[in-house]
This record gives structure tokens, C-alpha cells and sequence, in this order.
């Protein structure tokens, strides 16, 4: 092998070994975890490709986004497996702890959004 092929072959394999730290990092790394509380308002299935499952609840209290108004706190998420979704539907209206990871970005496959809901801490 000539020291010019080589060379190519040494970058080519950082190039992948970087392409590949990054797409970790934007789509695999769990940014955040934690529990979000409030009254499941709604969960549906949907997508082109991909059908997944996402899911808003109310949260208690308010919040303003623009000087002069107020809207409810919202937290809209994906949720992680059909089983996880179907006892979330079957039980509309209640109240829940949910515990949920955050990414720095959604896949299309894993949901619409950051957020995706792993599991039910409690349901009232």
C-alpha cells in the first residue's frame, strides 16, 4: 500500500468514526429524564411511515408565552411501546406521572418529539 492510499484510508475511517459519534449524539443520547404530572388529554397513533404513538397531558397551573395572554402548561411527547400507549388510551382524562427521556432530536420512528415517554409511575 502507498503512503497516499494509506493516508486516504486513516481519514476515511475518522471521517466514519466522527459521522458516527455525531449521529449518536443528536439521536441516541439521552439529553434528560425526569417526571412530568398532569391530566392526559389526549393519545393517538399516527404518521406517513412510521405510526407512533403521541400524547399531550394538561399539566396544573399557568403559563404565559406572549405578554398579555395565558395558556395552560402542555407537554407533548412519543411514547415508547404500543402496550405502554394502549393502557395510556383505555384511561383518557386521568392523572399521571409519567417518567420520560428527552434526546436532542426525534428519530421518525421513535416519535414526532423529543420527549418519549418510557413508562407510568402512577395513574389516578
Amino acid at each position: 500500500m502507498t503512503t497516499g492510499k494509506k493516508t486516504i484510508s486513516i481519514i476515511a475511517v475518522l471521517v466514519i468514526i466522527i459521522l458516527g459519534i455525531v449521529f449518536y449524539y443528536r439521536y441516541f443520547f439521552v439529553f434528560g429524564e425526569g417526571v412530568k404530572a398532569g391530566e392526559l388529554n389526549f393519545v393517538v397513533k399516527k404518521g406517513y411511515i412510521f405510526k407512533t404513538y403521541e400524547g399531550k397531558i394538561i399539566q396544573s397551573g399557568l403559563r404565559s408565552r406572549t405578554t398579555g395572554s395565558v395558556q395552560s402548561n402542555e407537554f407533548e411527547f412519543s411514547i415508547a411501546n404500543k402496550k405502554l400507549a394502549e393502557k395510556m388510551m383505555a384511561n383518557s382524562g386521568k392523572f399521571y406521572e409519567l417518567h420520560y427521556k428527552q434526546y436532542n432530536h426525534a428519530l421518525p420512528w421513535r416519535g414526532f418529539s423529543e420527549y418519549v415517554v418510557d413508562s407510568i409511575i402512577t395513574a389516578k
